[in-house]
């Protein structure tokens, strides 16, 4: 009797195991499959060298990878990964094969400059920053936040805000991570005076060479924001792309009114609105023709069939019917005026753009219109054409603002701002220049400043702002005092003061122009 209770037994334990393993999905151990396609569920998830928490990590696998099991053992899987084989735990994987043709999601960059940090929080260390136009991968989406891949190694967040996210096939992506120079514009014309021309893509190379304004070259390659232009049969060289334009070598104006896209990712949309639907993803340099203008925006022919609406402020318009008028006559210009110069000035922020607040409430945007419009009169009074960005409380797109320069060819660029900080004891005004042409007018000005107005001068310096950045007009940023030092928002919030700075930032102007007769 108790050998025949013994066999029920062990018949019963058999039944559950087997009933076990056929509903967990376990395979036996040492079993070979036909290299499933695998999914790594969790985040950076270690390849050992052996079935076992004790063996050495040989490399870690991204969330969302795709490895191949090549054999299992008890709760341990053996992948390959890049020709090279370890063991993974088989709890954290998803043994689903997948699909040879994988949508993707791709994140296109709508800023310069756009933080990539090491997690979903601005706190967070920045790994490294992507220029506008730029395409990457999308890992992850959490909240306000994006884990991107940009396919060279680094991994990291982005805010949601400043990507546009599309999918692609993985076919697609191929594509356009190595796109055919071929089908891209094939010409750089030189829009400043004199620009160094570097051995790398990065301001610390090598100057191999001088351009002037006027010159053009043939692209080779482009990096980012920066371009590979041919200079001679044998020399090769590297310019920031914002010292000029594209040109198509392959077709010519015809006397068409044309735009050309100054951005990479711009958006041609349905109707002239940025909620309407995108028709098409222009690439920097494209040329389209102008059928109509319609406010901010233009419509443009895709092609013979189609047609597309593009914001002014992310092209560069060419207008024939204006070029055909007869050239004004150049204003002889004497010293101590600004006759036949165009000045375009810059009030910061507007509209839902407020900036930054003072320590008694002060708010920036409405200050920097008042200053604004009291300089303009100033600089009209002394023959200059004065243009603003914005003459009210509203919102203007800072590519817009750097258009209105280009588009103006203006002769300087003025932006005004004023400063915070949360250490209420810092004071001072500075004035910030980008490029190296714009050194010169931002030093004029700053000490101008300084001589009348009692803050503390902070000196004339190096400023990373797309205003400044992308503008080869002769741009500079003036941050006019501190509205988070309590005493000094008192002073600067003055009618008296705005007077004095104005009469600083005009003498500054006059002088520098001076100088160059």
């Amino acid at each position: 009797m108790k050998k025949y209770l013994i066999y029920i037994v062990i018949t019963f334990i058999i039944l559950v195991l087997l009933i076990s393993t056929q509903f967990t999905g376990k395979k036996p151990s040492n079993s070979k499959t036909d290299n499933d396609h695998l999914i790594i569920l969790n985040k950076n998830l270690d390849i050992r060298e052996g079935p076992g928490l004790s063996y050495p990590i040989l490399k870690r696998a991204k969330e969302g990878q795709a490895i191949e099991q090549i054999e299992q053992q008890g709760e341990w899987i053996k992948v390959v990964t890049e020709h090279e084989e370890g063991w993974i735990p088989a709890w954290l994987i998803n043994t689903d094969e997948m699909e040879h043709t994988t949508k993707l999601k791709i994140a296109v960059s709508n800023v310069n400059g756009l933080n990539v940090r090491a997690e979903p929080t601005t706190s967070a260390a920045v790994l490294t920053q992507l220029s506008i136009g730029v395409e990457v991968i999308v890992e992850k989406e959490e909240n306000e936040w994006v884990k991107i891949d940009d396919r060279t190694g680094t991994t990291g967040w982005v805010a949601k805000e400043f990507i546009t996210i599309n999918e692609r096939s993985s076919e697609e992506i191929e594509v356009s991570f190595n796109p055919n120079l071929e089908q891209q514009q094939s010409h750089f014309i030189i829009k400043v005076k004199s620009v160094n021309v570097r051995e790398q893509p990065n301001l610390s190379s090598d100057i191999v060479s001088t351009a002037y304004q006027g010159d053009t070259f043939e692209v080779i390659e482009q990096n980012n924001n920066w371009i590979k232009i041919q200079l001679s049969q044998d020399k090769v060289g590297w310019l920031y792309r914002f010292y000029g334009i594209y040109e198509n070598s392959k077709t010519t104006n015809n006397g068409v009114d044309q735009v050309t896209i100054l951005y990479g990712g711009t958006n041609l949309r349905e109707s002239p609105t940025t909620s309407s639907p995108v028709v098409k993803r222009a690439d920097i340099g494209e040329t389209f023709e102008i059928l109509s203008t319609e406010g901010e925006w233009y419509e443009v022919a895709i092609n013979p069939n189609k047609t597309a609406y593009v914001a002014k402020w992310v092209v560069s318009a060419t207008l024939n019917h204006e070029n055909n008028s007869k050239d004004v006559e150049k204003i002889e210009r004497k010293k101590g005026t600004l006759n036949g110069v165009t000045i375009v000035l810059d009030p910061g922020h507007g509209g839902n753009d407020q900036g930054t607040s003072g320590y008694r409430g002060s708010i920036e945007k409405d200050i920097t219109l008042l200053t604004a419009q009291m300089l303009q009169a100033k600089l009209q009074n002394a023959g200059a054409t004065v243009y603003l960005t914005r003459e009210s409380d509203v919102y203007v797109d800072l590519r817009k603002r750097v258009l209105i320069s280009h588009n103006y060819a203006a002769d300087a660029f003025i932006s005004i701002h004023y400063d915070s900080t949360e250490d209420t004891s810092i004071s001072g005004f500075t004035t910030y220049y980008y490029h190296d042409y714009q050194q010169k007018l931002a030093e004029y000005i700053n000490n101008h400043i300084g001589k009348k107005v009692t803050l503390r001068n902070r000196g004339a310096q190096p400023g990373d702002y797309l205003v400044l950045r992308e503008n080869y007009q002769n741009a500079i940023l003036i941050e006019l005092g501190y509205l988070s030092n309590p005493i000094e928002e008192r002073v600067i919030t003055t009618d008296f003061y705005r007077e004095q700075a104005t009469l600083g930032i005009y003498q500054g102007i006059i002088n520098y122009f001076d100088s160059q007769l």
